[in-house]
């Protein structure tokens, strides 16, 4: 079973649609008792860092995510939640993260050539830097999947698998071992979307 993280932040249900359409058993829950015993845990997020993290602090769901993280337990962040893994952010301040990532997120405004729209919004192609890695077991170079964002992974290098052409080369998905990350949203990406999804749910702790 995969465990989606409800912390009040996230487009939830149709992320457990999307594992649904490829036949993966999903359950949408705070309650650390089933994140424990998942399998696989998802954590989605939309919205501001700040909030989101403060959010899983309050719920103790910070303390368990990385807990199940040092257990090789796959783990997957989606839009703000690949953001939350990393060390900190630097949306509307300065904020702590999850720290299973290396890096920091900051602004794409830092960037990306002036007059391109911020939120960066659409579909594009991933460049796949580390092709092998297990997330892209069932895509392809080129393929494109959909983004809605106004911050970025940086000094990520280490951790980074796809980027992402927007004005510049953004960070489109990192992983490190067991913990993975995809700025863009898997379950709004169509038929490459599902594969990704896919091969996490495929991937051993």
């Amino acid at each position: 079973m995969v465990a989606i993280i409800d912390y009040g932040v996230g487009n939830l249900f149709s992320l457990k649609s999307s594992l649904d359409a490829i036949g993966v058993k999903a359950a949408v829950t705070g309650n650390p008792e089933e994140i424990e015993n998942a399998e696989k845990i998802i954590l989605p997020g939309v919205g501001a860092f700040g909030d989101a993290a403060e959010k899983l602090r309050q719920t103790g769901l910070d303390r368990i995510i990385k807990e199940e993280a040092r257990s090789q337990k796959p783990i997957l962040g989606i839009c703000l939640g690949m953001q939350l893994l990393f060390e900190k952010s630097y949306e509307y301040g300065e904020h702590e993260g999850l720290g299973l990532i290396k890096g920091e997120i900051r602004p794409i405004a830092d960037v990306i050539p002036k007059g391109l729209k911020i939120p960066h919004i659409g579909w594009n192609a991933l460049n796949l830097i580390r092709p092998e890695n297990k997330l892209f077991k069932y895509i392809n170079k080129g393929d494109f999947v959909y983004f809605v964002h106004s911050y970025y992974g940086a000094d990520c290098s280490e951790s980074i698998i796809a980027t992402a052409e927007y004005g510049s080369e953004l960070t489109a998905a990192v992983a490190d071992g067991n913990v993975f990350g995809c700025q863009f949203h898997p379950e709004k990406s169509g038929r490459v979307g599902l594969n990704i999804l896919r091969a996490f749910c495929e991937t051993e702790g």
